[in-house]
Parts: C-alpha cells; sequence; structure tokens
C-alpha cells in the first residue's frame, strides 16, 4: 500500500526528521548547530523547508522514506518486545477460554493442545491463518484440538451471516461445520461478491441439511453463543482477528507455522 505524505498535518515530524538528518550529516565534518537548534530554526523560519525540497525533491523524499523506514523497524522492534513479554507472562498464567464440550471441535478431545481461534470468515487475515492453522494440524496431527470462536468485525457484513451458518451446520456434524468454513475461507471473493447465496451454496456442498440449516439460523440460542464468544473476546482483549490461544498463550495476528511450533513444541516438552 502506498504512502503519501500530508504536510500540513505532518509538517512539525517532517520538520524534525529533516533537521537530524542534515546535523547528523554536518557533524561528520565540521562543528555545527545541533538537531534541536536547527529544528528550532526551521519552525521559526519554515521556508527554509520548502527552498530544500523545491531545490532537490527526489533527495528530500528519499530522506523522508529512510526515516520513515527507520521508524517502522523500530516500532516493529517494539512491538516483538512487547508480544514477547506477553508470551512469556501468558506461560506463567495462560489464558482460560470457556471449553463448551456441545460445541463443534476439530480433533481428539483428550489432545494435549487446544487452540482456540476468534475469526472472522471475511477477515483475508483470517484466510491466511486458517492456512497457516491447517499446516499445523497436519504436522501435530493427533495432538491437537481446534476449537473455531467467532469474533465478526462490523466493517465485514458477511461475517456474521457466515458465523450464524456455520454454528447452524454445526448442529448436524462437526465435521461438515469445519468443512464449510474452510470451503469459506477458501472462496472469500464469492462469500464478497455473493453473500448469503454463496452460503446456502456451501452449506449443501459440505452435505447439510438445507431445510434444518434455515430452521436453526432462526433460533435466538445459536446468536447466543456467537455473541458469548464476542464477549469473551473482549475480556481476553482481543479485538482484532485472528486470535490464536494456544493452551492459553495467544497469538494475535496472522502468524507464521515457527511461531505455532515454537509454542506447542514448549507445551508438549513441559507437559512430558
Amino acid at each position: 500500500m502506498k504512502k503519501f505524505i500530508h504536510f500540513p498535518s505532518q509538517r512539525p515530524s517532517l520538520i524534525a526528521t529533516i533537521a537530524a538528518a542534515v546535523a547528523a550529516s554536518f557533524a561528520l565534518v565540521a562543528c555545527q548547530p545541533s538537531s534541536k537548534q536547527l529544528k528550532e530554526a526551521v519552525e521559526k523560519d519554515p521556508s527554509i523547508v520548502f527552498a530544500a525540497i523545491e531545490k532537490d525533491p527526489e533527495g528530500f523524499i528519499e530522506v523522508v522514506n529512510k526515516a520513515a523506514q527507520k521508524a517502522q523497524q523500530k516500532g516493529a522492534e517494539k512491538a516483538q518486545a512487547e508480544e514477547s513479554k506477553k508470551r512469556e507472562e501468558e506461560f506463567k498464567n495462560p489464558l482460560k477460554p470457556a471449553i463448551d464440550p456441545s460445541r463443534a471441535m476439530y480433533g481428539p478431545a483428550n489432545a494435549p493442545i487446544t487452540i482456540v481461534a476468534f475469526s472472522d470468515h471475511q477477515c483475508p487475515y483470517c484466510r491466511r491463518g486458517n492456512d497457516t492453522l491447517k499446516e499445523v494440524l497436519k504436522a501435530y496431527d493427533g495432538k491437537i484440538r481446534f476449537i473455531f470462536k467467532h469474533l465478526p468485525l462490523d466493517f465485514h457484513p458477511r461475517a456474521m451471516p457466515a458465523a450464524k451458518y456455520f454454528e447452524a451446520i454445526a448442529r448436524q456434524s462437526a465435521d461438515k461445520a469445519y468443512k464449510f468454513s474452510d470451503e469459506v475461507f477458501e472462496n472469500q471473493a464469492d462469500l464478497n461478491k455473493r453473500g448469503e447465496d454463496f452460503l446456502k451454496d456451501v452449506a449443501k456442498k459440505v452435505g447439510a441439511d438445507p431445510k434444518k440449516v434455515e430452521k436453526d439460523l432462526k433460533d435466538p440460542k445459536l446468536m447466543d453463543r456467537i455473541n458469548a464468544d464476542m464477549e469473551e473476546a473482549k475480556k481476553f482483549d482481543i479485538s482484532g482477528t485472528p486470535c490464536f490461544i494456544i493452551n492459553g498463550v495467544s497469538l494475535r495476528g496472522a502468524f507464521p507455522f515457527g511461531d505455532f511450533k515454537s509454542i506447542i513444541d514448549r507445551q508438549l516438552s513441559q507437559a512430558k
């Protein structure tokens, strides 16, 4: 995604960036004003910046892009450090999502690892997360119990209907519900384009009884489960999707296989 600079709202930060860059370059060869002094001078007379931009616009953009990249890198490093710290805390004090034995589950009930996902069928990152999850389930065949929970986001209008169809189909068969889920993720473009007509077709494709699905969609208890999932997500401070909770340790985002593996292997090792 391209990023565009909007000068009126970002002028102070750009001035600071330019001043710091200029001060740093001159400091290598001579005694020059500090970045703070340059910043103060430029703030008093912004035309200095505009003149510099007009003289070398390509160089200006290069400086700004480098500064933005550096800021992004620092932000990513900080976020990663915070994530690691939080993960360690959850190893010591795991999150405890509710496990209702009556809801659809994938994998053996006595598996040593339980993964609970808070997900949204219209979310592109959830699709990516689901692809990774399938790799995880294959790699740890028989060692994982998976539970899909719902967090349909407000700006994904197809997500709530998909959640309702999942739960309606789950009343007939957990296996069919998870096949339905995979089909919806794999054909997300059709979900976006066709909406409920697509959901009906997928329900038929996985072998669900259409009449029973239609009846169960109208049952208020079906929404009770979805609402309970959403409330639980709030309790865990989960506001985005996907979020995977692996034996109480959370992965908040569409992380690659290696992140799942590091948590699962550590938990399996501790269990031994």
